[in-house]
């Protein structure tokens, strides 16, 4: 009892003073136990409200970036290189699914195992409103690789540090808050000073921010969802990151006073957000004469019509609008998901593809067939009607030197047709990249890739191929009709610009076995032509008792002497100015190149035999030269192949919730060195790497490898059917194509190769990614995932079978 300055105080006062004051006591500690036993059922009642959404907050805190950044030296050591200027590597917890999961983390001492659950959320509600401990064991602590955990070492009681008095925690709630919010603060630093040491001079000056969203959304969750990106931003803005761990007290606080309902601020954010994508991104359903097939480079009927001549293929050429299309291509109807490799090779379904002209043509010679619901490839194609292993085997048998998937490792497939010599290929480690023209054999290339098989639509016409100079093992044509031998051989010619030094063109069609006269001149304009170009014809075959045909195998020179000897210089040597490498819309030209004989020279020698050619650096590649990335050109090479097998292993293999066995075709839209492919080379798939016209001309250096791909301008649409692709990959392309392209058609031109279910994954600055999210939202996309770490963002999404209502006509797609 408190008394005055100036109070008397007697005994008989005293006591009775007393007994008044014992009974005032009692009646307040009773009121007040009976308010903090209402406050517990209250807040009881409330947690498990917000037990999966807090659980899901803690899962995503507990994701920590673990990649070293690469520093480029040429910008004095500043800044974070471009294949290493990515958010890092997520952790294998950063992964799409059930929120009610344990986490585990190893600390450096041992596992710290976090399962939330209704009860752990009410018991540690209990105890914290009954007691308040002092500091707790552990504190934070740095595991292995230098990354620190931010202190989720400690119980959910105290954060690292806190020292609290029980009557300063009970008299001061509002001060012990600030005070956990300061220890937050200060471990977030700490954190940062321990980043910074284990990237020694790789250091980001400032506060990292780190952010994760895992959306395993359906509609019903959208809104909860919402409020928490809403409250995440807000901490960004203010340097905070999402306490975790320790700080997980004031985060159940936080959500507790909010219970299940959202804030007017996150709704009205939410809905003008929502008025203003709606008032951008208008998407309409393309009309053509395409209809669900429709590519616009190939089907642009208004410059076909236009043409002076289509004498060589030049209305199979690519044509593409002046202004890209912006609208979505209509999906057939009763599309379902394709068929999984390698099931697929054999059969697929009717109306993903529902073409039935081809199986009418060329059923006899076991192309397609219809089947009930599936379209079914029962042998190969017209050379190999009983089946492309056994010619496959065949070829090789010949020549043995071809040694499949040793020697021989990418080839170019010519007319392929419905591509099954490439997909028995695979059966032999080998890749062929197929093409063919969109012409009377209809959607024999959409056959291919519905199948699984790599295949572009494309023609021996007027213009190069999209491919370097030597970059094929080996040229196959089979029944191809293409007429190598005419107008000086400029086709033929167009192939040897393609092939390697001492690689095969192989031709199995009808002029080199069959007797009637047309055949037999074919047969000997082509050796004729052949002998003046230096090819060695190695073998011609006779008639394979099995298909019923013959091949014949020509060898490419590896020097200049047979050039330099030729009485006739016909075909003509081309200029030393003409660069056997410039391949986008370069006109055919009928000269040969020299072979390269100096060892420093990509071609002068063979590369290593398969797989180790995979990682080995190309002998071409000079330390003198300078990388993509700054770096020696080697160690450019080396350093993005190590970072490739890092960010596949730990974050695309098991940190988004992939199902990888449904994914086969896949696409890296700007490939580098290759190594994203390189990275996969262990799953059944193949990827199709894209070099951008305005990047840097690596592909050279991915065939190298073992791998293939192809240039191409992303302002303009790509030479394949719409959906043709699983999983594509794009890593900062995006903020570079939509400085000179209209994005939303780049955007629009990925949902038309995506197929319905497919897998985008975007690597970018922050800016580029949350365009693309509210771009990709309105067209009803799955947004699975969202990364961000200081300026670099990453992003996963979706695509849904959505279709808009409102049709679009293109014009000029009319025929």
């Amino acid at each position: 009892m408190a008394l005055g300055k100036y109070s008397r105080v007697d005994n008989n006062g005293r006591r009775s003073s007393s007994s008044t004051y014992c009974s005032t006591v009692t009646i307040v500690v009773f009121v007040g136990l009976c308010l903090v036993g209402i406050w517990m059922m209250t807040s009881s009642s409330v947690v498990p409200l917000q037990n999966g959404d807090d659980t899901a907050q803690e899962k995503k805190n507990e994701v920590k970036d673990q990649v070293t950044p690469v520093i480029d030296e040429s910008n004095g050591g500043s800044n974070t290189a471009q294949f290493e200027d990515n958010p890092g590597d997520l952790p294998e917890d950063a992964t799409k699914g059930d929120f009610n999961v344990s986490l585990t983390k190893d600390d450096g001492d041992g596992n710290l195992n976090m399962q939330e659950n209704q009860e752990n959320s009410e018991e540690t509600k209990l105890d914290e409103s009954k007691k308040d401990d002092g500091p707790s064991e552990g504190g934070e602590k740095n595991n292995d690789s230098g990354e620190n955990l931010g202190g989720q070492g400690d119980t959910e009681e105290n954060s690292n540090d806190k020292k609290t008095d029980p009557e300063e925690s009970n008299e001061k709630p509002d001060s012990d808050e600030n005070d956990k919010k300061s220890d937050s603060d200060d471990g977030e630093n700490k954190q940062d000073e321990s980043s910074s040491e284990t990237n020694g001079d790789n250091k980001v000056d400032g506060q990292i921010e780190e952010t994760v969203n895992q959306n395993d959304n359906k509609e019903s969750d959208k809104s909860t969802d919402e409020a928490k990106d809403d409250a995440q931003v807000k901490n960004q803005s203010s340097n905070e990151v999402f306490p975790s761990g320790a700080q997980s007290e004031l985060l159940n606080e936080n959500m507790a006073q909010n219970g299940s309902f959202s804030t007017q601020a996150t709704e009205s954010k939410n809905e003008k957000e929502a008025q203003l994508s709606s008032k951008e991104y208008s998407w309409k359903l393309c009309n053509s004469t395409a209809g669900p097939d429709y590519i616009p480079c190939l089907d642009n009927w208004n410059a076909i019509r236009h043409l002076p001549s289509t004498k060589h293929y030049e209305h199979r050429e690519r044509h593409c609008p002046e202004e890209p299309p912006t609208c979505l291509v209509p999906l057939p109807e009763g599309y379902k998901r394709p068929i999984e490799w390698p099931k697929s090779r054999e059969k697929i379904w009717y109306y993903n593809v529902p073409h039935t002209k081809l199986a009418q043509i060329k059923g006899h010679q076991n192309w397609v067939k219809v089947t009930g619901e599936y379209l079914t490839f029962p042998g190969g194609g017209t050379q190999f009607k009983h089946g492309a292993l056994h010619y496959i085997d065949f070829i090789e048998e010949s020549v043995p030197d071809i040694a499949w998937g040793k020697r021989s490792r990418v080839i170019l497939d010519v007319g392929c047709g419905v591509a099954s010599f490439g997909g028995f290929l695979f059966d032999r480690n080998v890749l062929a990249m197929s093409f063919a023209p969109k012409d009377e054999h209809e959607a024999q290339v959409q056959f291919a890739l519905e199948r699984g098989i790599p295949a572009v639509s494309a023609v021996m016409g007027t213009k190069r191929l999209p491919y370097p100079g030597r970059v094929f093992d080996i040229v196959h044509c089979a029944r191809c009709r293409v007429p190598w031998h005419i107008e000086g051989g400029k086709l033929l010619l167009e192939l040897n610009r393609v092939l390697r030094p001492g690689g095969f063109f192989v031709w199995s069609a009808t002029p080199v076995y069959q007797k009637i006269p047309e055949d037999v001149g074919i047969w000997k304009a082509m050796v004729d032509l052949t002998k003046a170009m230096c090819w060695e014809l190695v073998n011609r075959t006779s008639r394979d008792t099995v298909n019923g045909v013959a091949v014949a195998t020509f060898k490419k020179p590896t020097s200049n002497d047979c050039y330099e000897q030729r009485s006739q210089q016909e075909p003509p040597l081309c200029p030393e100015s003409d660069d056997p490498n410039a391949a986008w819309n370069v006109p055919l030209q009928s000269c040969m190149h020299k072979v390269p004989v100096e060892a420093s020279e990509r071609g002068s020698q063979w590369p290593e035999q398969w797989p180790a050619r995979l990682e080995k650096s190309p002998y071409w590649l000079l330390s003198s030269q300078v990388g993509v990335y700054g770096k020696a050109a080697p160690e450019d090479f080396a350093a993005d192949h190590e970072h490739w097998k890092r960010v596949v292993t730990k974050s695309y293999i098991n940190g988004m919730g992939i199902n990888w066995s449904s994914v086969r075709n896949v696409m890296d839209m700007r490939a580098v060195y290759g190594g994203f492919a390189a990275a996969l080379k262990d799953l059944n798939l193949w990827v199709l790497n894209v070099v951008s016209i305005d990047s840097p001309d690596t592909l050279p250096i991915i065939y190298e490898r073992g791998l293939f791909g192809m240039y191409h301008d992303w302002c303009e649409s790509f030479s394949t059917y719409p959906r043709s692709y699983d999983l594509l990959h794009a890593d900062h392309l995006f903020s570079k194509v939509k400085k000179r392209c209209n994005l939303l058609a780049v955007i629009a031109e990925v949902d038309r190769v995506l197929r319905p279910e497919g897998k985008l994954i975007v690597r970018d600055n922050i800016e580029t990614i949350t365009e693309l999210e509210n771009m990709l939202r309105s067209m009803q996309w799955e947004v699975r995932m969202t990364y961000t770490k200081d300026t670099e963002g990453l992003l996963c999404v979706q695509k849904s079978m959505w279709r808009p209502k409102e049709v679009e006509t293109i014009t000029y797609a009319i025929a």
